[in-house]
């Protein structure tokens, strides 16, 4: 690894560090009440470190959810084998538990800001979690296509805006009912719906 590789993965694993820190701080007190010194504290970085990888808390908010695809690659890893209804299940409720580990209220910070800076990386379609999701359906769709023709990337798209609305629903909700149950009995829903639309 020459020296530019090296400080490429030494900023990476800077910002990171940041971010996990962040997380960590947020779910034990609210947004408004971490400082970005508290954030530099806890990750064992100077002030100025953070301002090289971050303009302000807002827009490490909006990069936050880089972790989610993280924790997603190491939930997936070595399950490549396993049929694919079994992955998008296993990745469907691994989404739940890391948003319910935020808690709704980083949640709902989350979405003000992503509402106001539609550009955001959240949506960007090379992600992890998505690409994961399209795999999974490809996979379901080949042996048995949907007789209405949508396609993988289609039904990915689908169940990922859906998903995130019944996360947005449990935002307004103030987590006042456990988030997985309700993927899973709308996961459900849909594997009946999956299996009586085929051809």
């Amino acid at each position: 690894m020459d020296y530019a590789q090296r400080r490429r993965e030494q900023a990476r694993q800077t910002e990171q560090a940041i971010l996990h820190a962040a997380m960590e701080l947020f779910r034990g007190s609210s947004f408004d009440k971490v400082s970005v010194r508290d954030i530099c504290h806890r990750a064992g970085i100077t002030t100025g470190a953070f301002y090289h990888h971050f303009k302000s808390k807002e827009e490490m908010l909006l990069r936050g959810f880089a972790p989610l695809d993280v924790y997603m690659e190491q939930a997936m890893a070595g399950r490549e084998g396993e049929p694919p209804a079994q992955r998008l299940w296993l990745l469907l409720s691994n989404y739940a538990a890391f948003m319910e580990r935020l808690g709704w209220e980083l949640l709902a910070r989350y979405y003000q800001q992503r509402l106001g800076s539609p550009d955001s990386r959240s949506i960007d379609a090379s992600r992890f979690t998505l690409r994961c999701m399209r795999g999974c359906l490809a996979e379901l769709m080949a042996d048995t296509p949907l007789s209405s023709g949508q396609s993988p990337e289609w039904m990915a798209d689908f169940l990922f805006r859906h998903f995130r609305g019944v996360v947005v629903d449990w935002i307004i909700h103030q987590g006042s009912y456990p988030l997985l149950p309700k993927l899973e009995q709308d996961y459900l829903l849909f594997q009946a719906a999956f299996r009586q639309n085929r051809p």
